[in-house]
């Protein structure tokens, strides 16, 4: 994981990486748990028998779950030491270029887009790509906009 010392430290840093998350096994638990929390039953996440038939041979990560993965790869793609919170503001973009099959390993990786100063902080544009393990596309791209405070 990247430390940052300070908010400031990140200005001159737009265009570049500035982290890389571990990785995250997606399973069944974790895939009927967000159903559950979502109410998105769709067959091709929760229903291992039907979806070994279907398109993908096996069940697949809800969209909006890799989505969702967002905040805990942040956690552990680089850290600011004297940021003591950040919200989400939103997102700009985002795109699932392929599905998550059951049992994958994604992790993110940061690039910084821009940084703008905010009273008592800086306003942040980072483009995260989820890497799928093993595949050429990426299971998400998404550009995030989040407000950091020191």
């Amino acid at each position: 994981m990247k430390h940052f010392a300070h908010l400031t430290d990140l200005q001159a840093l737009a265009g570049q990486e500035i982290g890389v998350s571990d990785w995250v096994t997606v399973d069944q638990t974790r895939i009927d748990r967000f159903a559950q929390a979502t109410g998105d039953h769709q067959w091709i996440h929760v229903d291992p028998v039907r979806a070994a038939q279907g398109p993908f041979g096996t069940t697949i990560a809800h969209g909006f779950l890799t989505l969702s993965l967002l905040p805990h790869l942040f956690e552990s793609g680089f850290a600011i030491d004297d940021v003591r919170m950040g919200v989400n503001y939103g997102l700009n973009r985002v795109r699932f270029p392929t599905p998550v099959p059951v049992g994958s390993r994604v992790r993110g990786h940061f690039k910084l887009l821009a940084w703008e100063p905010l009273p008592g902080g800086a306003q942040m544009t980072v483009e995260v790509t989820i890497e799928l393990e093993g595949s050429a596309k990426p299971a998400c791209v998404a550009e995030t906009v989040s407000r950091r405070f020191t």
